[in-house]
């Protein structure tokens, strides 16, 4: 199996599926990453422990702080001790608090993380009513200002200039 194959299963499989734990496995909150395909994580109780990443979601599905997972214990680890079997998206949440499922402890991060997402997405601006002939064709303002490269502001002095300038 590809690469590109392989990642599309497992992409497939991680955003399509609904998920319940077990009774062996937990829900935890991803505190750090330390490397190695390890993550320290959180319990509902408030237990740290070190979790392994699975073969089949590295370098195709990517964990970040405050993500939540379901992870299998392992047994014989001492350090590591579980395993990741399922990386939790928003929608799965969402389900598995309607259900009942979800711990308490983790309703009130969830929360606040979907409400800091929604304050961190910029709002576009409302589209301006227009009437008749005009057209926003000149006018720039509701497009989408990416905010990672400088902005250069020319003013219409400056460029009235330059083209006085080029004319003689």
């Amino acid at each position: 199996m590809s690469q590109a194959t392989k990642r599309k299963h497992v992409v497939r499989e991680v955003l399509g599926e609904h998920v319940v734990p077990s009774d062996q496995q937990q829900i935890v909150k991803v505190l750090r990453t330390p490397g190695n395909n390890l993550h320290e994580v959180e319990t509902a109780e408030g237990q740290r422990f070190l979790v392994s990443m699975p073969s089949k979601y590295r370098k195709n599905i990517w964990i970040k702080r405050g993500d939540f997972l379901i992870v299998d214990p392992i047994e014989e680890g001492e350090k590591v001790k579980a395993e990741i079997s399922f990386v939790l998206c928003k929608n799965h949440v969402r389900s598995l608090q309607k259900e009942g499922h979800w711990p308490e402890a983790f309703s009130e991060v969830a929360e606040k993380q979907s409400n800091m997402n929604r304050q961190s997405q910029p709002e576009l601006p409302a589209e301006p009513q227009l009437s008749g002939e005009e057209s926003s064709s000149e006018d720039d303002s509701d497009l989408f200002v990416n905010t990672n490269h400088r902005q250069y502001h020319e003013s219409e002095e400056e460029s009235d200039e330059e083209e006085e300038e080029e004319a003689a």
